[in-house]
């Protein structure tokens, strides 16, 4: 019998008076694998508003549950959730959706509905509770749960005959989810996917937890018992259900409220931002780097922030730390196990302190961060590694993730069945390795190598390899990795060198030839899933990385790819005539691009990422068509969006009634939050075209944050680094000169060397009818010296002296960001 007691107290705090729920439960909360993450995904341990004013604890699983050119695009970019089955038994309503998630459990004995009226109506017709289930494609736990729970003959009956069941994509719907991530959290303290939500018909919720087993252990009881027990909760206590339901939405709503005071300033950026440091200083892990121990994630937010606060303490002790720490974390991610040093790119996270054991999903919006934080470490450090690294990851992306449409695709899965053959997918089947299969593929013995060494041995010493595995049994409790490899640099280049005596050019030669064999292995064995679903905003991320890589490498093949995605972006994902970005859009049977009906509007993450990546992309070529469009987006993201009375953003337009909380996303996570990226965008397109309203939007926006900021800055340092640029004030550098000249680009290149957080770039060819001397007449009083690329910095409306040679403008951009050390 599931045992409740609801009672309420009254409570106050404050910030506002918060109802407080509490229900006693006799289900107990479990960790269900290694890869648990607590939070993950962008809730990583941080405390959320509401924890320890509401508390609901009902938490059957309170733990989170998961964690270049056109002719390469599509060579790897394949995989499917499902072998194909010629006559499934079941067949739902989720057959007919795009997502890919969906569609995963589209033969499920489920009665399954897509989020829409048709649910709702259904469960307000027949006076039924709802049960959510929200996850995504690559999901191990989201696996786990559908292949034990949801194909189970009986569990299926049960939630048929007694629920409305509603399958969820998150990354389609990250409004929806949200709000009852948000739920979920604030009462059982945890989080993540598959995340499991029952609602009342009008959508309020009442109980929620993450993953179940399908059946009792122990004392822990298992899903049928969940169902069983909530049913009977439904039929005998239903009005205090109810009433619960909405009183927890309510005291959702005081408790998520970031409003910022009337006339109410941004806080001092020098002290949050030295708080900020504190505060993930005090969390760094020294020997491996990264924030904390197991499990770790590359948070590329907070190694932005730390190179960033470097910039403008380079001098100090607390700046030199902080380059270190974003250094060194970033060289042994690169080095570990979460790196794929056979066919590039980062995976999700690890399981482990020194990043060995990764969980081996391959997300986009890791890749685009990293790329961009791998580029700006070797702008800080000028070493070649860093750029090596940052390339790498493109060269995944274009590989593995693209769309010859020009898109790109949201993520690759953990799980795959093995080469060895089976039906049963493991977790990183298809990146790790055997001994001996090293052993087989590389047995050509290295001459001049000390011992007779063969190309294996020389393979194995530098990547760890063992014969009996490298992965401890504490790592794989349940047995996928058993006798595998998962590769790991254990020594240097040149320590394996003179350890075998050979060269360190001849051994470089070696691991190059190495990893291209097995990276043609790799290429034959059964694929993981691809889901091809296109996302705008993480386009948006994955944009910025192209055009600032290709920017800081003066890589042309990398800027045509960053253009052909903003001309992707454009076409496909933009309405002119509605003025609305779109969500998603989908890769159909045939390779082709499709768009459901009616399409998913955009959210404000999809506006925010977007303009970044635009004006990053002008930045980068000067092609004024990207700036007069993040022009165009931010107006209607403004319009859509922007919270009059509080300042700040709405994650999503208030039109729909089905979303029950507005929120504005309070934590730079996995990503960041669009509000934080949104006051950096805001600050940017002022200076690119001297709206005033844009300036005090960003004003009013940190303002809104500001309790955030002061209080537990670590929670957003991509705000802060937004916060430090209004402080700092942004450079404007402005090269006059032919767009495609020679001379013009290498001024750029001299810009693009230095590692400049808080500046813009502009062009100017003395048109004085151009777009921006249009917005920015005193542009047109600057003009070239002598018939050569001229280029200008301003600050503060004072300008220096016109440069034409590029080294000297190095010269006086690094005399500019010394003098700003300290203001």
């Amino acid at each position: 019998m599931l045992r409740q007691a609801w009672r309420w107290s009254a409570f106050r705090d404050t910030r506002a008076g918060t109802a407080r729920v509490v229900a006693a439960s006799s289900l107990a909360a479990d960790s269900p694998r290694r890869s648990s993450a607590g939070l993950t995904r962008g809730f990583q341990n941080i405390p959320h508003p509401l924890r320890g004013r509401s508390q609901l604890l009902l938490q059957p699983q309170s733990v989170s549950a998961s964690y270049l050119s056109p002719s390469v695009f599509l060579s790897m970019a394949s995989g499917s959730s499902h072998p194909p089955s010629t006559h499934p038994k079941h067949t739902n309503r989720l057959a007919n959706e795009r997502s890919p998630y969906l569609l995963q459990h589209a033969h499920n004995p489920v009665d399954w509905y897509p989020w829409g009226h048709e649910a709702f109506e259904k469960a307000k017709r027949e006076d039924k509770p709802i049960f959510l289930s929200v996850g995504y494609s690559t999901c191990h736990w989201c696996h786990v749960m559908e292949r034990e729970s949801f194909k189970d003959e009986e569990i299926g009956k049960i939630l048929s005959d007694n629920f409305v069941c509603i399958k969820l994509d998150r990354e389609e719907r990250p409004d929806v989810d949200k709000v009852y991530m948000t739920f979920v959290q604030a009462t059982s303290g945890g989080g993540g996917w598959p995340m499991s939500v029952w609602l009342t018909p009008d959508l309020r919720p009442f109980i929620g937890g993450t993953y179940f087993p399908p059946r009792d252990q122990g004392r822990r009881p298992g899903f049928k018992t969940v169902l069983i027990r909530i049913i009977e909760q439904w039929q005998n206590n239903r009005a205090t259900l109810e009433s619960n339901g909405e009183r927890i939405i309510d005291a959702l709503k005081k408790g998520t409220t970031i409003t910022a005071n009337p006339g109410e300033s941004p806080p001092l950026a020098p002290d949050v931002a030295n708080r900020c440091f504190q505060q993930l200083a005090h969390s760094y892990e020294e020997e491996y780097g990264g924030f904390k121990d197991a499990p770790k994630f590359p948070s590329p937010v907070n190694l932005m922030f730390l190179m960033s606060y470097w910039s403008v303490n380079c001098t100090t002790s607390e700046g030199v730390e902080a380059l270190q720490m974003a250094l060194h974390t970033l060289r042994m991610m690169a080095l570990g196990g979460i790196h794929d040093h056979i066919a590039q790119g980062f995976h999700r996270y690890s399981t482990d302190s020194s990043w060995h054991v990764p969980h081996f999903e391959k997300m986009l919006y890791d890749q685009a961060q990293l790329a961009v934080a791998y580029i700006t470490a070797f702008q800080v450090s000028g070493e070649q590694f860093y750029a090596d690294v940052a390339k790498d990851i493109l060269l995944y992306v274009s590989r593995d993730l693209s769309d010859k449409s020009g898109g790109f695709y949201s993520a690759e899965d953990a799980d795959s069945v093995p080469a060895s053959g089976g039906l049963e997918k493991r977790e990183g089947a298809f990146c790790v390795w055997t001994a001996s299969e090293v052993r087989e593929l590389l047995p050509d013995v290295v001459e001049g190598a000390v011992g007779a060494a063969t190309l294996a041995d020389i393979f194995m010493h530098h990547y760890g390899v063992k014969e009996q595995g490298n992965v401890a049994a504490e790592q794989d409790p349940h047995g996928e990795l058993q006798g595998k490899n998962v590769l790991i640099v254990r020594y240097s280049a040149e320590l394996t060198a003179a350890h075998f005596g050979i060269t360190f050019e001849k051994f470089n030669k070696l691991m190059t030839s190495a990893r291209g064999r097995m990276a043609e292995v790799r290429q034959i064995r059964p694929r993981p899933h691809l889901d091809t679903k296109i996302l705008a905003s993480w386009n948006g991320l994955i944009l910025s990385a192209f055009a600032r890589v290709g920017a800081v490498l003066g890589n042309e093949v990398l800027l045509e790819r960053a253009v052909q995605a903003g001309n992707f972006l454009k076409v496909h994902l933009w309405d002119p005539d509605q003025q609305n970005m779109f969500r998603s859009c989908y890769r159909g049977d045939q390779m082709e691009l499709e768009q459901i009906s009616p399409p998913i509007c955009g959210f404000l993450d999809d506006y925010a990422f977007v303009v970044c990546g635009l004006l990053d992309l002008y930045e980068a070529t000067f092609q004024t068509e990207w700036l007069r469009w993040a022009e165009e987006l931010q107006a209607r993201q403004d319009a859509v969006f922007w919270d009059n009375q509080g300042g700040g953003y709405f994650c999503s337009e208030p039109s729909d009634a089905a979303v029950l909380l507005r929120l504005k996303e309070d934590q730079d996570g996995a990503e960041p939050s669009a509000n934080s990226v949104s006051a950096s965008n805001l600050l940017r397109l002022y200076h690119y075209t001297g709206r005033q309203e844009w300036l005090q939007k960003s004003q009013q926006l940190l303002a809104a944050f500001s309790d955030r900021l002061t209080s537990i800055p670590i929670a957003l340092p991509e705000m802060v680094r937004a916060l430090m640029a209004q402080h700092y004030t942004l450079k404007q550098i402005v090269i006059c000169g032919q767009r495609e000249a020679s001379d013009t680009s290498g001024l750029l290149a001299a810009v693009n060397s230095l590692f400049l957080p808080f500046k813009v770039v502009m062009h100017t060819d003395g048109n004085p009818e151009s777009f921006l001397c249009q917005r920015l007449p005193a542009l047109s009083s600057m003009t070239q010296l002598d018939g050569a690329a001229t280029a200008y910095v301003c600050q503060d409306l004072t300008c220096s002296l016109p440069v034409t040679e590029p080294q000297e403008l190095r010269q006086l951009l690094l005399d500019g960001a010394m003098a700003q050390e300290g203001h």
